[in-house]
């Protein structure tokens, strides 16, 4: 996890720019990192912006607080941010889907190879859990997730 990582996801939560994020924002923010905290810990880290910091944290408040927790949790983990970036190179019309032609492009980058319009719907079928033909973001976490 890097700075910059941290400074973007800051900056993404510090809607009115003022240098600071809510403490009802920072459990958004994390999960934009990848970390996921469960309730207990945002009540606890809530409560101990509310009393020490006023109820908003500034971005070196949030390294302090989050640096260790991000470097543990994201250890052995593909943050959420890097899972957007790949679906944006899978996503290439930018819709929000994965049509079935994309698949085809994106696997034939990836394998080096073209594959049949056949086995591209099979490997569609299995990922598109709603049926609707193509992979939305979702069920594209979901894919990645499941191997």
């Amino acid at each position: 996890m890097h700075g910059a990582e941290l400074l973007d996801a800051f900056k993404e939560f510090d809607t009115d720019q003022d240098g600071f994020i809510s403490y009802k924002d920072l459990g958004a923010c994390m999960r934009t990192l990848g970390y996921m905290p469960t309730e207990m810990e945002l009540i606890e880290i809530s409560q101990h912006i509310k009393m020490r910091m006023g109820g908003r944290v500034d971005f070196e408040d949030f390294v302090q607080m989050m640096g260790p927790k991000l470097r543990e949790e994201t250890a052995h983990m593909v943050g959420v941010r890097e899972l957007k970036i790949a679906f944006r190179e899978f996503d290439v019309n930018g819709d929000g889907e994965i049509s079935s032609a994309e698949m085809r492009q994106a696997i034939a980058a990836l394998l080096g190879e073209q594959l049949k319009a056949q086995e591209v719907d099979e490997i569609l079928q299995d990922v598109d859990l709603n049926g609707d033909g193509r992979v939305d973001f979702d069920e594209f976490v979901m894919m990645l997730s499941s191997r």
